[in-house]
């Protein structure tokens, strides 16, 4: 599974990506296709909850953390 599989969804976060840092900075989203819930989550675990409640375990669905660039993280 690479990025292809979820390209949808990450073209959604990065269209929305200014707007939704200004007001859920840190906070997750959860995208499927091209359908946003409209709620936002302050714990990845609501998130991943509230995904399978819309989506099922049958369906892939994005969480993103909201951050204007991306962490970077380094692993010695």
């Amino acid at each position: 599974m690479g990025t292809a599989l979820f390209s949808a969804e990450l073209d959604v976060f990065q269209q929305h990506r200014e707007e939704w840092s200004r007001s859920h900075l840190a906070e997750y989203v959860v995208i499927q296709d091209g359908r946003v819930l409209d709620q936002f989550f302050g714990a990845y675990e609501d998130a991943f909850r509230a995904g399978l409640r819309e989506f099922g375990v049958s369906r892939n669905f994005l969480i993103k953390q909201i951050w204007i660039t991306e962490p970077v993280y380094f692993v010695a």
